[in-house]
């Protein structure tokens, strides 16, 4: 690999705008990139969709063994805010913004070590099987851009996404599954000072509630929240009416819904106390997994880790990655940590030593492919 063309694509990817909804020029660029490479590019129609500012891109790589296994890496393409006009400082091995924005590693240090992998396989002649590089957009904002992917567009079964943070050896198998909801509690209006008597008050049903539920880390690998109420219109009247919004997410999809199921329940016994009614909406966002340590992921990464002399260190995630978007439609994927630090904030850095592992880590998996079992 060339070090010194690394951080140079790296810095030419951040310093491209590309904020959640407007990935149109970082494609572009891509796309021009990989023409430029020989390869095969493959490209949706799902912005007709998703609204976003570009498709799905699928690039392809036609290995020297055809009897490999077929392996593909993702990275998503857009970045939060404050993403634009992004300039990098380079100091003592380290890159970093100038402190007004985010660096953009998340997910373009990915990106730049998808490149600098193919670039360094052509070069060295390095023989592999067939190969695909997924690039989605609106991953930040919904894992829209991966929810919207026709799988079948992806030959390989097996693949790895390059798009968590901590140093380079560290493996994400397990993820939850997210679900949404609303409720909407219906009391009745009063005056307060008056007459408070004849009113309803959505506070003590929500209160009421409250008492059954639970929120919080419920176990390790379950979490509930409620993060937004809504309701009322003045001090002097009581409230007749609320809207909350919380998540619920667990690695086990069952524990999930049999929380939805204990809140609705909670309502449902807080509004007949009061003579009131509400509506509970749910809404499922991503779809959980968990890999086995004797899945051919896992055997590849560990033997891949074992010849760049790093350590495999297994984690959960309480969060959601394109990992869960492609887990959830058939394919086996988990989500590699590849070197960036505090992400989402002006203070996001990489390490150049980072970048180097996993890019080497990404050659070695390619290489190791086993052989297709006839």
């Amino acid at each position: 690999m060339n070090t010194k063309r690394l951080v140079k694509t790296f810095i030419e990817l951040v310093q491209i705008d590309s904020e959640s909804r407007n990935e149109r020029e970082i494609h572009e660029y891509l796309k021009n990139k990989f023409m430029k490479l020989g390869l095969d590019i493959v490209e949706d129609n799902s912005k007709e969709v998703t609204g976003l500012g570009s498709n799905n891109l699928i690039v392809k790589h036609h290995g020297k063994d055809q009897n490999k296994l077929p392996l593909f890496f993702s990275c998503h393409t857009d970045t939060v805010s404050p993403g634009n006009g992004i300039e990098v400082i380079e100091e003592s091995g380290i890159l970093s913004s100038k402190g007004e924005t985010i660096l953009g590693a998340d997910d373009k240090a990915g990106i730049a070590f998808i490149i600098e992998a193919i670039e360094t396989i052509q070069e060295l002649g390095i023989t592999t099987g067939d190969l695909e590089f997924v690039f989605t957009p609106g991953e930040e904002i919904g894992l829209i851009g991966a929810s919207a992917l026709d799988m079948q567009l992806i030959k390989a079964k097996y693949g790895y996404v390059l798009d968590s943070g901590g140093e380079v050896g560290r493996v994400t198998i397990a993820s939850p599954t997210l679900f949404m909801y609303e409720v909407q509690v219906n009391g009745r209006s009063a005056h307060s000072g008056i007459e408070p008597e004849k009113g309803i008050s959505a506070v003590s049903i929500l209160s009421e509630a409250l008492q059954k539920i639970e929120i919080g880390r419920i176990d390790e690998l379950t979490t509930s929240n409620i993060g937004v109420i809504n309701g009322g219109s003045a001090t002097n009247i009581i409230m007749d009416s609320l809207r909350l919004k919380g998540e619920v997410r667990s690695v086990l999809p069952e524990v999930a819904e049999q929380l939805l199921k204990e809140i609705k329940y909670a309502f449902n016994g807080a509004v007949e106390k009061y003579g009131a009614s509400f509506e509970m909406n749910v809404e499922k966002l991503a779809t959980g997994y968990k890999i086995s340590d004797e899945s051919a992921l896992m055997k590849m990464l560990d033997q891949a880790m074992s010849k760049q002399n790093l350590s495999l260190i297994k984690e959960i995630s309480g969060g959601g990655s394109d990992a869960n978007i492609f887990n959830g439609n058939g394919k086996e994927v988990v989500n590699l940590s590849i070197g960036y630090e505090k992400i989402h904030t002006t203070e996001e850095y990489i390490e150049i030593t980072e970048m180097e592992k996993a890019v080497k880590l990404v050659i070695e998996l390619a290489k190791i492919a086993p052989k297709i079992d006839n």
